[in-house]
């Protein structure tokens, strides 16, 4: 068979596992689920045999994801050597240290992965947008946390960041359905209610800082990718055959 056969060939079987929505199949999203998951657990054998360290990033818009996406990853892992790191908001006296100290208290150790289900990046997304930061304490905050993401790096943490974006529409239906779902309507805050009428505002504050420390920027030690290449995750399309 000629590589243009087998590129014919290789195309149709592609098609075969996509529905008309454009997304795989449900079996065969299960099947490629199961491969990626054994990828993963591979990965934490040798970060373990290598004694790295891993740090990984979500980050994004409320109810695009990241949830989702970090149990999927976790959920094949050994969770003696995977952490889950959700913080809430800071306590009086976390307040009064420097802004990355209570991040530093989570970074793993030799052999572990940490994910972190947000990250300081609040003080460039919803505590600057809410007005929980001061101008002062949000321009340094741009100016240091490359330079902090410089001085993880140098110490051997690998670290990888993902931002999730999610429609405004989109994000609008996942809300109702959340409200009108008790088993998830935990995952609804008053805060989440009241960051919904700020969209504008958060869009601006991610192109801000994405213009510090981000996809394709020379300050930034580590940009946002995956892959080697820059991305944002739609979140709405997680089984989209176009997912690299």
């Amino acid at each position: 068979m000629s590589n243009k056969e087998k590129k014919k060939t290789a195309t149709r079987t592609a098609a075969g596992r996509v529905g008309r929505n454009g997304k795989l199949k449900r079996k065969d999203y299960e099947v490629k689920l199961d491969e990626l998951h054994m990828e993963l657990v591979k990965m934490q054998y040798w970060i373990k045999a290598t004694g790295k360290k891993l740090v990984v990033i979500f980050e994004g818009r409320d109810a695009a994801g990241k949830g989702g996406a970090i149990k999927c990853i976790s959920e094949p892992l050994n969770p003696r050597g995977c952490r889950h790191v959700a913080l809430g908001k800071p306590s009086d006296i976390e307040k009064t240290q420097w802004y990355f100290q209570r991040y530093v208290a989570h970074l793993p150790a030799a052999g572990e992965i940490v994910l972190f289900d947000r990250s300081w990046y609040n003080r460039a997304g919803i505590e600057h947008v809410m007005g929980f930061c001061t101008p002062e304490e949000y321009a340094e905050f741009l100016r240091s946390c490359p330079e902090f993401e410089r001085m993880l790096v140098r110490s051997g943490i690998i670290l990888l960041k993902f931002w999730f974006s999610v429609s405004d529409e989109e994000q609008e239906r996942r809300f109702h359905e959340r409200v009108g779902n008790p088993a998830r309507r935990w995952k609804l805050s008053d805060m989440d209610l009241q960051a919904r009428e700020k969209w504008v505002e958060f869009s601006r504050a991610k192109d801000e800082m994405f213009n510090h420390v981000a996809v394709h920027s020379v300050r930034a030690p580590m940009p946002w990718f995956w892959r080697g290449g820059g991305l944002v995750v739609d979140g709405a399309a997680a089984r989209s055959v176009s997912w690299p």
